[in-house]
């Protein structure tokens, strides 16, 4: 048991880059904005570009991770992830700044991706199927923990450079290969072709379609490139689909999509994330526009989030564990449906006192429903399947924490500026749109937070009001989804496919 919780902690560190760099960077925003003059479609690039790299490559990095050994693309993707990290941290001012931290967020997202299904796969095998509840609690929940460090040492990292919440991972690198280096995880693996065909159309389907998502708020949803992107998008994964269903060894057996509960939860992962992801960038913007606080005041704000969220997590990995997933996975929805609707109906006080029990609540249904819908559907593949069903479940989960961010984003931004042309209206400002346009862009503009006029902070509190009225209403359909998706019982072990000759991997 000693060895096993060696390996857990060595797929915890390695992982927690992940989820710190889904939080901290959402911290700094504001600050990477002002600094290197980024637009407004830049900075929902910085956090969205790397969302969008990690669904795309997700399903190839588990099957990589399948075929050449989970310890292997681990290591690699870990490597990958940190020196692309350091670039972030070193992007140069000027009119390359943007392309350049856009780019290397992608490779860090690509690093991601091979790391992430690996690191799980790894935790899978390692633990047997009535102990991966709690496992992949602990997982989940002490990652989340880590990261709830992320946003409260960002913020202060953020006070002295904005680039220091790169350069973090470092230090978590080279424990992760550390640990790693004396766990010496050992899975089972087997040669098999590599289907580039798939990889190439699901990464340009989930692409095209977020970018479509992505432009919608400079291009407008009546500019006809927004439309042909998203429906060309789409159209390119049903064709993934439809060729996959026809390769000998494909990227993603779709066949798989048939055993019901898979099917379900990744359903209810994929409407879950379009909340998930996207309520940290927002409430961190939240309190430092409406709030005013400081970017380790926004740190602390998100802090009560996973209180809840670490909380809850233990909770739901043990429900899972003794009676199965869907109580814990439609309780958790429920909750934190309810945690955000509470949650909205305060944002426009502009009091976080007011606020910190409904943040709190609804990271807690959040962490119940999260980890029990991942390690159920993952265990419905066979034991040299982890890293593809690993890949297939955070493909989803990625592309719906992108199509969430894509399209709340432009739903903030639309009442950001409805609510700002108003309110310049009232006061007589003959051009009220135009100057609406400009703050929207500009997002809180330039100077200390504390200079925001308080009809801007006003204006933001009712746009994030309404995002968080539109995330109750998504994981309210998550626990409805999940209330007749999802059947009781506890998960049995799916059988190995029959021909498969299994390779035992060391640290390969």
């Amino acid at each position: 048991m000693q060895g096993r919780n060696w390996v857990l902690a060595a797929m915890i560190f390695a992982v927690s880059m992940t989820f710190i760099d889904q939080t901290i960077v959402s911290i700094a925003v504001p600050n990477i904005q002002r600094e290197l003059g980024l637009t407004s479609t830049g900075v929902q690039w910085v956090v969205n570009g790397y969302l969008i790299s990690l669904a795309a490559l997700f399903a190839l990095g588990g099957r990589l991770s399948d075929i050449f050994g989970h310890t292997k693309m681990c290591v690699i993707g870990v490597i990958v992830f940190v020196v692309a990290s350091a670039m972030c941290g070193l992007t140069p001012k000027g009119s390359g700044a943007e392309a350049w931290i856009v780019t290397f967020r992608v490779v860090q997202g690509a690093g991601g991706a091979l790391m992430f299904p690996a690191a799980l796969a790894i935790v899978v095998n390692t633990f047997p199927l009535r102990e991966r509840g709690k496992a992949l609690a602990l997982f989940f929940g002490i990652a989340g923990g880590l990261t709830a460090v992320g946003p409260i040492l960002g913020g202060y990292l953020t006070e002295w450079t904005w680039r220091a919440i790169f350069w973090v991972n470092i230090p978590v690198a080279l424990i992760a290969l550390a640990l790693i280096a004396v766990s010496k995880p050992k899975t089972q693996y087997q040669r098999a072709p590599i289907d580039y065909r798939g990889a190439v159309l699901i990464a340009a389907g989930i692409g095209l379609s977020i970018f479509g998502l992505q432009q919608s708020v400079p291009w407008g949803w009546s500019n006809p490139l927004t439309w042909i992107c998203i429906i060309a998008g789409l159209a390119i994964i049903g064709v993934f689909v439809l060729v996959e269903a026809r390769t000998e060894s494909p990227l993603i057996k779709v066949e798989i999509f048939r055993i019901r509960p898979f099917a379900m939860e990744n359903l209810v992962l994929l409407i879950a994330m379009m909340a998930f992801i996207p309520v940290f960038f927002f409430a961190s913007e939240y309190a430092q526009i409406a709030l005013h606080d400081s970017a380790s005041g926004a740190g602390i704000f998100l802090l009560f989030f996973f209180i809840g969220f670490v909380i809850a997590a233990q909770v739901g990995g043990r429900m899972l564990d003794r009676e199965g997933a869907k109580r814990a996975v439609v309780i958790g929805c429920a909750i934190a449906a309810v945690g955000f609707g509470l949650w909205a109906s305060k944002v426009t006080t502009l009091s976080f006192s007011k606020q910190q029990i409904w943040v709190i609540v609804a990271g807690a249904g959040m962490g119940m429903m999260l980890g029990p819908a991942n390690t159920d559907a993952v265990n419905r593949a066979g034991n040299l399947s982890y890293g593809e069903a690993t890949g297939i479940t955070q493909t989803i989960r990625n592309f719906g924490a992108s199509l969430g961010l894509a399209a709340l984003g432009t739903i903030l931004l639309f009442n950001y500026r409805s609510h700002l042309t108003t309110s310049l209206e009232k006061m007589g400002d003959p051009n009220a749109v135009a100057e609406a346009n400009h703050i929207t862009q500009s997002q809180q503009g330039s100077g200390s937070v504390s200079s925001i006029p308080h009809f801007v902070s006003l204006s933001f509190a009712q746009a994030t009001e309404t995002v968080l009225y539109v995330m109750c209403g998504i994981m309210a359909f998550a626990a409805v989804v999940a209330l007749f998706g999802l059947q009781r019982g506890r998960q049995e072990v799916a059988p190995v496919e029959d021909g498969t000759v299994p390779s035992t991997g060391g640290t390969a």
